[in-house]
C-alpha cells in the first residue's frame, strides 16, 4: 500500500506554533512518524495564509511557511525528498517520501505577479486561486457574490499556463471554476467532495466532476466531516466511500484520489483522525474494490496525473 495525499495544512500549524516538532508532535495529524507508519509515498504541503494575517504581512507569512517547509520538514529528514515534477516522483527510492509545496489561495500575492513568480521559483508546484472568500484573483466558494476570475485572475492563470503549473480548483466559486476550466492548461481539485451527496458550497456538482474527468484530471476526496455528511463534527469512513463511489459512477475510477486536509480540519472522520490511520481506509476499500482499484485510489491516479507536471 502506497499513499498519495493531495492536501495537508501542517505548514500552517508549524507557522502558528513554532514549538511543534514535525518529526513527532502528536498535535500534528501529519508528522514524519505518521507518514512512515502509513507508508505515504507523496504528501502535498500547502501554504495557507489565514485571513487573520494583515494584508501587508501575507506575503511574508507565505515566505515563512516556504522556509518552514525547507528548514523544518525537508532539511532534518534526508529521506524526505523535494518533488517538483512527475519525474521526481518516479525517481523516489523505496525508503523515500516525496514532499510537494503548494499554495492554497492567492491572498498572499495581492495584485502582484512578481510575488507569484517568486513563490513558483521557491518550489510551489500547484496553485489554488482562493480560499473560501474573495481576493484580487477570484471569489471563493463561500463568497456570496459568486464572481469568477477577475482581470488580474486571468493574468494569474496565464502565468500558471506559461510555467506549466496546475491550477487547483478546490475552494473556487462555481463561476470561478468554469472560468478556470476555460483558460487553464492544467487543472485538478486537491480536496473536494460531491455536492449531490452533501449540499455544501465547497463541494463539486456533477457537471464539474465530469468536466474534470473529461480533462483527464483528478479529484481528491477530502476528510472534512461537514463536506462528507453535512455534519460539522461527525462522519465515518463509509461517508468517504460514498463520495468516492459517486465519482466512480460518473466515470471517475481513474480520476479520483484523496486529499485529507489533515491539520486543516477542526473535527475528524471516525477512525481516520491522522495520517497513520490511512490503513483503516485501506481496509474498508479492500472490502468493495479490487487491489488494482484500491492502488489507483490511494496512489496511482494522483501520481500519474496531477498535481505536478513535467516541465
Amino acid at each position: 500500500m502506497k499513499i498519495f495525499d493531495a492536501h495537508c495544512d501542517v505548514l500552517y500549524k508549524l507557522f502558528v506554533d513554532p514549538t511543534l516538532d514535525f518529526s513527532k508532535s502528536t498535535e500534528l495529524q501529519v508528522n514524519l512518524e505518521r507518514l512512515e507508519v502509513s507508508n505515504t509515498k507523496v504528501q502535498l504541503f500547502a501554504i495557507y495564509v489565514p485571513e487573520s494575517v494583515h494584508p501587508d504581512l501575507k506575503f511574508e507569512a507565505a515566505l515563512r511557511m516556504a522556509d518552514l517547509f525547507y528548514e523544518r520538514v525537508l532539511k532534518p529528514h534526508p529521506h524526505l525528498k523535494l518533488v517538483k515534477d512527475r519525474g521526481d516522483i518516479d525517481q523516489l527510492a523505496e525508503n523515500e517520501i516525496g514532499a510537494v509545496l503548494t499554495l492554497e489561495g492567492c491572498d498572499a500575492i495581492g495584485q502582484d505577479l512578481l510575488k507569484l513568480r517568486t513563490l513558483l521559483r521557491l518550489g510551489v508546484c500547484s496553485v489554488g486561486l482562493t480560499w473560501n472568500y474573495g481576493n484580487y484573483v477570484a471569489d471563493g466558494a463561500l463568497e456570496e457574490r459568486g464572481a469568477g476570475l477577475s482581470r488580474f485572475g486571468r493574468q494569474v492563470v496565464q502565468l500558471l499556463n506559461e510555467t506549466g503549473t496546475p491550477c487547483d480548483v478546490s475552494h473556487l466559486s462555481e463561476q470561478g471554476f468554469w472560468d478556470v476550466m476555460d483558460r487553464a492548461d492544467h487543472v485538478f481539485a486537491s480536496h473536494s467532495n460531491c455536492y449531490s451527496l452533501c449540499q455544501h458550497p465547497r463541494n463539486l456538482k456533477d457537471d464539474q466532476i465530469k468536466a474534470l474527468i473529461d480533462r483527464d484530471s483528478v479529484i481528491g476526496v477530502t476528510f472534512v466531516p461537514e463536506f462528507l455528511s453535512g455534519k460539522k463534527d461527525s462522519a465515518s469512513i463509509q461517508d468517504v466511500l460514498r463520495h468516492l463511489d459517486h465519482i466512480c459512477s460518473l466515470g471517475g475510477e481513474n480520476h479520483v484520489g484523496f486529499g485529507s486536509d489533515f491539520d486543516g480540519i477542526e473535527f475528524s472522520v471516525r477512525n481516520l483522525e491522522g495520517n497513520e490511520q490511512y490503513e483503516n481506509l485501506w481496509n474498508e476499500l479492500q472490502k468493495y474494490y479490487s487491489d488494482i482499484q484500491v492502488n489507483k485510489f490511494l496512489y496511482k491516479n494522483m501520481a500519474s496525473r496531477l498535481p505536478v507536471q513535467s516541465r
